[in-house]
């Protein structure tokens, strides 16, 4: 099912909006209030964040800022009563993907969200069989890697562990997700665990690995890769 983070203050308008997001079938959880959305949002257990402008603690383009700046790459609706184009170009030029203005139709919500979804779809997809990156390149139908030409040693759980971030490139896997996708739901791993073939894959396939350009730690959550 589809997860939604709304972040909303006016009661009102969080009520109504979540009902018909439900009755459209989305799993709806609501904040109100920027900082708890900036610690829910990092953590890149949703599919969509709609997002309000002006909240308490922490404003949304705040919040817009802080989650792009820990490599989010949650696609991020904006909901405002501010119409302003500065605004609307603000909101824009700090990651928000698209910006509805206050008040909106339902028909045009539904619309906005839908699209949002569908352009994080095609960015998004399963990583093909062969995949390339700066000078790497990974065949994972024959469990290979190169680097500048050259082939790699690498182990059945490293080419998961790769698999499993690139497929969800751009995006913030966290310790738990890592497990599952790797090791599997019944098998309990410690972040040191996780840590030790990070660091082994940066070693072996980074440039730099004390400064990764792919395989990129995101402090207190998790890990993301950028191609």
């Amino acid at each position: 099912m589809t997860r939604i983070l709304f972040v909303e203050d006016e009661p009102t308008i969080a009520a109504g909006v979540c009902d018909d997001l439900r009755l459209e079938g989305y799993s709806v959880d609501l904040v109100t209030d920027g900082a708890t959305a900036a610690i829910r949002g990092v953590k890149g257990e949703y599919d969509l964040i709609l997002l309000d402008v002006m909240l308490p603690k922490k404003d949304g383009f705040t919040v817009c800022r802080e989650l792009r700046s820990a490599g989010v790459r949650t696609p991020v609706l904006m909901l405002t009563a501010r119409g302003q184009e500065s605004d609307k170009v603000l909101g824009l030029e700090l990651g928000a993907d698209d910006y509805i203005t206050k008040p909106f139709s339902r028909r045009e919500l539904h619309s906005r969200v839908k699209a949002a979804l569908r352009r994080s779809a095609m960015n998004s997809g399963p990583a093909a069989e062969v995949s390339e990156f700066g000078d790497v390149k990974i065949d994972f139908a024959r469990c290979q890697v190169w680097k500048n030409g050259q082939p790699v040693e690498v182990t059945a759980l490293e080419l998961k562990l790769l698999r499993a971030l690139i497929e969800r490139r751009g995006k913030v896997l966290t310790i738990d997700q890592l497990n599952e996708a790797v090791w599997g739901k019944n098998v309990f791993i410690t972040n040191r665990v996780v840590y030790t073939h990070m660091n082994n894959l940066r070693r072996k396939i980074e440039m730099d690995p004390q400064n990764p350009r792919h395989l990129i730690t995101v402090r207190g959550v998790g890990y993301r890769f950028d191609s």
